[in-house]
């Protein structure tokens, strides 16, 4: 009898291959996938087809959602993954948990307060387990976060404030698909930022008490576009002349696992993968700021701003010995769409060009770095002066990189866990103010674990590139 975990995954989008690909290869001696379940018969065929032809993994019986319960029935698996549509993860998870499975989910665990509700009522109820996948705890440069916080090197943190960049090619992605209807999605409040509660959650070992949140859309939708003088509009990027001139616009049929995962299995669904971003219909925001008062009476700034020249996030935390800097630089991609190179996802078309740092990082001597420094600053200033100061075309923005590289055996802590389709980065630390100098590395933080075997134990890390920490001392 196979003592293997079987997994059943509903919701086969872009965010599933994730976690199918992860069973199909690392975990299979320990891991078995036993069925699809979606609305789309051609998606969970483009899955299949994944699983037999790249991962060398056995198809699998699929069902559409209206047959949940009896996948349930006729699969008997232990678990159920749920990577469907934000606004149907609670319906998904109690039916699951009745039916006798504990449950994996994607973030955010649900949409609003009554849903998330009904999911603890459900637990309790059924006394079965469930899991939120928030991988970004995770990534080294988080954990050693904690660790030095942990550790006092700040003291008792007192704020935090946190900013977080998307930009114009990752950013503007959330505003073509389902996610643009906050009915669907929450929000990114909700269906991003979710990740960096957690995190600011898991750095200070608290909780919020109070919170105030505000937000608006100023950028993408088409009134804001007309404001700017836009005047030529389109409903979809597949069969406009318009979209062709649009560096915004989503080529599904320039891209084969876009094309068959989408355009071609529209005929079941109608979802349209590629909606203009400068259309009707966007209800949720781009600008957002919060303000939270947590239970240790620290007190955290955040914002999230969806179209910005780079992607990644700027954190500080004062404390009564100091303060904690830290900015990281993220690698940009395009959901479930594009090749990889070096690591980053993006559309195979010119208007999605961004610069290759690598060599700056990893190669050639200090004069030769200080050379391509210099002719990104010089890039920047004839962007500028070219464009009247107009960031805005993404993925092309020239911007200078503040890249560093990591010290030998935080590289190799990092590689160790990273799956193939990771990037495999994190950062030095360096120290400032009254104590200046290099800190010596500390010991690779452990990966926290929930369940030894499972494959979702600690989630991949998709797409970090590189972070800076510094430590400014008062003490």
């Amino acid at each position: 009898m196979s003592t293997r975990k079987r997994y059943a995954q509903v919701g086969i989008g872009g965010r599933a291959r994730f976690f199918y690909s992860a069973i199909a290869t690392q975990f299979r001696e320990t891991s078995e996938l036993v069925a699809f379940c979606d609305i789309n018969p051609a998606r969970m065929d483009y899955a299949n087809r994944l699983l037999k032809e790249k991962y060398d993994y056995p198809a699998v019986p699929t069902y559409l959602s209206t047959d949940f319960d009896r996948m349930i029935a006729e699969t008997k698996p232990d678990v159920v993954i749920v990577t469907s549509m934000d606004r149907t993860h609670h319906t998904y998870i109690i039916r699951a948990m009745e039916l006798g499975c504990d449950v994996i989910t994607e973030k955010p665990m649900t949409i609003d307060e009554e849903k998330c509700q009904a999911i603890l009522d459900a637990i309790k109820r059924t006394g079965r387990n469930l899991r939120v996948t928030f991988n970004y705890r995770y990534a080294p440069h988080h954990t050693k976060i904690r660790e030095l916080i942990m550790d006092g090197v700040i003291g008792e943190v007192y704020s935090v404030h946190f900013e977080w960049l998307l930009n114009t090619q990752h950013g503007a992605d959330y505003f073509r698909r389902w996610h643009r209807d906050k009915r669907n999605s929450g929000g990114l409040l909700v269906h991003k930022a979710t990740h960096h509660f957690d995190l600011v959650n898991f750095w200070l070992g608290t909780q919020p008490k109070t919170v105030f949140a505000m937000g608006g859309l100023y950028f993408y939708g088409r009134e804001n576009a007309e404001r700017r003088g836009v005047t030529q509009f389109y409903q979809r990027a597949y069969g406009s002349e318009v979209a062709k001139n649009d560096p915004f616009a989503l080529h599904l049929d320039q891209n084969p696992q876009l094309k068959e995962m989408y355009l071609d299995a529209e005929k079941y669904d109608g979802y349209q993968r590629d909606q203009s971003v400068f259309g009707d219909g966007i209800s949720i925001e781009d600008t957002m700021g919060v303000i939270v008062k947590y239970k240790n009476n620290a007190i955290l700034t955040y914002s999230l701003n969806a179209y910005m020249p780079w992607e990644g996030y700027n954190i500080a935390f004062n404390g009564s010995k100091g303060r904690l800097e830290v900015k990281v630089v993220e690698k940009s991609y395009v959901n479930s769409g594009g090749k990889k190179i070096g690591g980053r996802r993006f559309e195979k078309q010119d208007d999605h060009r961004l610069p290759d740092v690598r060599r700056a990082v990893r190669g050639g001597c200090r004069g030769s770095r200080r050379r391509t420094r210099r002719r990104r600053s010089g890039a920047v200033a004839r962007h500028l002066r070219q464009t009247g100061g107009r960031p805005l075309q993404p993925g092309r923005f020239p911007y200078r990189r503040r890249h560093v590289d990591f010290d030998r055996h935080r590289r190799q802590h990092f590689d160790a866990h990273r799956t193939p389709g990771e990037c495999g980065s994190t950062g030095k630390i360096l120290t400032g103010g009254a104590s200046a100098g290099q800190t010596k590395g500390a010991s690779s933080p452990k990966r926290q674990t929930a369940c030894g075997t499972s494959p979702f134990s600690a989630l991949p890390i998709r797409n970090h590139s590189a972070s800076v920490f510094s430590v400014l001392s008062v003490l």
